[in-house]
């Protein structure tokens, strides 16, 4: 990512709709905003008042998508539009340096 995300500062696991904690979804928290992990891969970033997405993972899965948007607090055709408007950039932000 062109973008740095920031240094670590806390990680918490994302909760459900009935606000019980799910699986494999977490929210890290860095010192220039929060990134959100569904299992392994970094599918967006709430870095310095901007949105990125992941190129390769923001659509990824159903049960990715569901978690995405609470995440962003918007729906997948919301956030089809903010990618193609330029308001959200898509990035890779699972590259290994």
């Amino acid at each position: 990512m062109k973008k740095e995300l920031g240094n670590f500062i806390s990680v918490e696991q994302m909760n459900g709709i009935k606000g019980n904690p799910v699986r494999n979804q977490f929210i890290i928290h860095t010192d220039k905003g929060s990134l959100f992990q569904s299992y392994d891969s970094i599918i967006a970033a709430k870095i310095d008042g901007k949105i990125y997405l992941d190129v390769h993972k923001w659509d990824y899965s159903v049960t990715t998508g569901k978690y995405r948007n609470i995440y962003l607090g918007c729906n997948i055709q919301e956030t089809r539009d903010r990618i193609k408007s330029g308001r959200y950039e898509l990035d890779d932000l699972n590259v290994k340096e």
